[in-house]
């Protein structure tokens, strides 16, 4: 069968299943958009190219299939290398098709050219520049293969204009020839043997669960092990959810802004138990002080993690599912022979309740707020407060969509997270902007669920026009604006290392109308400006289902977030909330 390399391109799409795809068409790009016409594929026409990138990431986020986005060259190319430097920092398998000038044109400076491979070099795991069209549906089996497994990642393809209108006979591929590319799965046995070892000799043990648990669905086999163990769990950023935060062992998140039991655990244990997470420094803090006194176990299905950060006493390159199963089958008969007694970590764990029950999450009530003295507004709604009642509002299963700054962290601390895939956010990145196509691509892939997004008002004046596409698309998703009128946590950082020297981060109280905005482009909105009224805006938010709903919340300008650990000290030195500081001082 004769095909166009533009056929064959999109007919290799539905070969792999893709069933949606979110893209921007232009000049490079627009021979493939002609048979998309026909195609199965569902496409979502974005508002800016790195829109379309992460609603692909936001798909693939709480699907755990590939999301996919197609783009035009030049400018269209480079407008998604944020979205595919996000993807690639955090794991996500997204699929990036992008348009070239014809291969005649390459290294002319032709009209909308770029050099996108070699731009995407350093944030894909790999990228294809094709060159006859006969190469297609082999490039297209090879790039999804590579975004999927061993550690997942974005990759990009970058198809010519010409290469797109050549003829091709078609064909799929039977097999993938890669010598280069051997990711590994199974664990070493003598090194599950060694890790073993290391756990039933541990008296102040933690399981350090990363992303990773929630790629490799590895959840139920981390409950599994933290069960059979007795050890606490604590789950960073990129794994909330990965073990329900209603179960006894969860400790919650460690890290930066993380609760002071489960950043303190880690400094005091013994045993570090890293299971698909990178020791990145949000978590660590300064390195030569994280942890002192606990040896490593550290698994990652990444050779290039291991050590990279700290050393371990045990390394095992493998999915973390398989390794944490194979533990468990290690240390199962252990229960019989008594080595694995359940009241061995009684003092650790009574230790870890002390604490828990010191240094809770807090934040001031209204009444105990001062009045925010720069924009004028009311001070008493609480963006803590906003986050746990969306929380007691919603569905169980609820996926939670957040951008970055304060309000992506009160977001994971005050949020409840009982599933995974649930939880869908930048992490090592920290790409502001991220909420609103995110979870855009999220309810796209789990229609069934209810999605909200939680943005701060920097955030949302980044990618907001995506909610145009929500519209035309009728995509119900529903954005909580934690509205402080500032860049919260540039303000923050500010407030507590620059003498309060507040350098352009306010951002107005009252420009732009958010509810206005939300309203020209198709939304529901709503303004929120005093506790009471919390609840019954998100409950008629919760009714509607036709169309995107966006709540302005004016919280309060100046809350910060606590704990906090400052950039480049110990996690020994965490601040606390102020009311707690005291007993800070006293332990």
């Amino acid at each position: 069968m004769q095909l166009t390399g533009a056929q064959a391109l999109v007919k290799s799409l539905e070969t792999q299943g893709v069933e949606v795809m979110f893209g921007l068409p232009g000049g490079a790009i627009l021979p493939v958009y002609d048979p998309i016409i026909d195609s199965s594929i569902r496409h979502i026409l974005a508002r800016h190219e790195q829109g379309a990138g992460h609603m692909a990431e936001g798909y693939a986020h709480v699907t755990g299939r590939p999301g996919v986005a197609i783009v035009t060259s030049g400018p269209g190319a480079t407008n998604i290398v944020t979205s595919l430097c996000d993807a690639y920092m955090d794991s996500i398998p997204i699929v990036v098709i992008t348009g070239q000038v014809a291969t005649a044109a390459i290294g002319t400076d032709a009209f909308q050219e770029a050099d996108i491979t070699g731009i995407t070099m350093g944030v894909t795991k790999h990228n294809w520049l094709v060159t006859n069209a006969a190469d297609i549906p082999r490039i297209v089996a090879e790039a999804f293969h590579v975004a999927t497994t061993g550690r997942p990642g974005p990759v990009l393809v970058d198809v010519p204009k010409d290469v797109s209108l050549q003829m091709m006979e078609w064909y799929w591929p039977d097999s993938l020839d890669m010598p280069g590319y051997r990711p590994p799965s199974k664990p070493e046995p003598a090194l599950i043997a060694d890790a073993a070892e290391l756990i039933l000799a541990a008296r102040r043990p933690v399981i350090y669960a990363g992303g990773g648990v929630i790629k490799s669905s590895g959840s139920p086999a981390l409950a599994r092990l933290a069960e059979l163990t007795g050890i606490p769990v604590v789950t960073t950023l990129m794994a909330r959810g990965a073990l329900p935060d209603s179960h006894p062992l969860c400790l919650g998140m460690p890290g930066m802004h993380g609760n002071y039991t489960a950043v303190t655990a880690m400094q005091q244990a013994d045993l570090l138990i890293a299971l698909g997470s990178r020791f990145d420094d949000r978590v660590t803090g300064k390195v030569s002080a994280f942890a002192p006194h606990a040896k490593v176990i550290h698994v990652d299905i990444d050779k290039a993690e291991i050590g990279k950060v700290r050393r371990p006493e045990v390394g095992i390159v493998a999915d973390a599912r398989l390794a944490t199963e194979a533990l468990i089958s290690a240390l199962e008969p252990r229960t019989v022979t008594g080595e694995l007694r359940s009241d061995r970590l009684e003092d650790w764990m009574g230790q870890l309740r002390r604490w828990q029950e010191r240094f809770p999450l807090a934040y001031d009530s209204p009444a105990e707020s001062e009045a925010s003295g720069a924009s004028g507004r009311l001070p008493l709604l609480k963006p803590q407060f906003v986050i746990e009642t969306l929380r007691a509002s919603t569905p169980d299963d609820t996926i939670l969509v957040s951008g970055v700054g304060q309000h992506q962290m009160w977001a994971s601390q005050h949020w409840r997270f009982e599933h995974p895939n649930s939880w869908v956010n930048s992490g090592g990145l920290g790409t502001m902007g991220f909420s609103v196509p995110a979870a855009i691509g999220a309810k796209v892939g789990r229609p069934d669920a209810m999605v909200w997004a939680v943005d701060g008002d920097g955030c949302f004046q980044m990618t907001a026009q995506e909610l145009v596409t929500a519209s035309a698309e009728r995509i119900p998703v529903k954005v909580a604006i934690l509205n402080n009128a500032y860049l919260g946590m540039v303000r923050q950082w500010q407030h507590m290392f620059y003498e309060e020297r507040y350098s352009e981060v306010y951002l107005s109280a009252d420009l732009p109308d958010y509810v206005g905005w939300a309203e020209s482009m198709g939304c529901v909105g709503l303004k929120v400006e005093t506790p009471e009224e919390v609840g019954p805006a998100i409950e008629k938010a919760n009714q509607i289902d036709d169309r995107p709903v966006v709540i302005d919340f004016r919280t309060d300008s100046m809350e910060q977030v606590y704990p906090m650990v400052p950039a480049g000290a110990s996690n020994d030195d965490i601040v606390v909330h102020p009311s707690q500081a005291s007993r800070l001082a006293a332990s």
